[in-house]
């Protein structure tokens, strides 16, 4: 069965700082990891296959397209960078992990990295939260956002994520 990103590395591209040299294979895995970890908390199990299968169907309309153009790409596009960063200077290949370096440039320390992925965060949240502030009002035209049952994730109205762990 194929699977169904709601974002592609070119919206990343066209709304975040990624370098549209990246290669797709470098990036799109970060798309399927934040789509399954933080839109899919924020959507609830049932909304967000849903609309992977109309997105499959190529029959995403109506309320269901305001949706994600308006509030689920912007919160997945950032998202999607904050799990990008912490490897994106990296490759893993045959002979062990390499760390990439361009002429004339200068790798960032552990410190500049951490100020980029926390920018990152603070505007997924924002995204975040603009959803869950618009769902508070309309989930009575999105029927799969209450429908999860047993094993399903339920959506959170947390919007308050952290790395920081005590």
């Amino acid at each position: 069965m194929a699977e169904a990103l709601i974002i592609t590395r070119d919206d990343v591209v066209k709304f975040t700082s990624l370098n549209g040299n990246v290669d797709p294979d470098k990036f799109i895995q970060y798309i399927k990891i934040a789509q399954d970890i933080h839109v899919q908390k924020y959507l609830g199990t049932d909304l967000l296959e849903k609309i992977k299968a109309d997105i499959i169907a190529n029959t995403l309309g109506g309320n269901y397209l305001t949706l994600v153009n308006t509030y689920i790409k912007p919160m997945l596009i950032h998202w999607a960078m904050v799990e990008y960063l912490p490897y994106s200077a990296y490759t893993i290949g045959n002979k062990g992990v390499y760390k990439h370096n361009a002429e004339q440039s200068e790798n960032i320390d552990r410190l500049e990295l951490s100020l980029l992925i926390d920018k990152q965060t603070q505007t997924a949240n924002h995204y975040s939260s603009r959803f869950v502030d618009y769902m508070c009002f309309n989930q009575a035209l999105f029927p799969e956002y209450n429908s999860n049952s047993n094993g399903d994730i339920y959506p959170s109205s947390d919007t308050n994520f952290t790395n920081w762990v005590l």
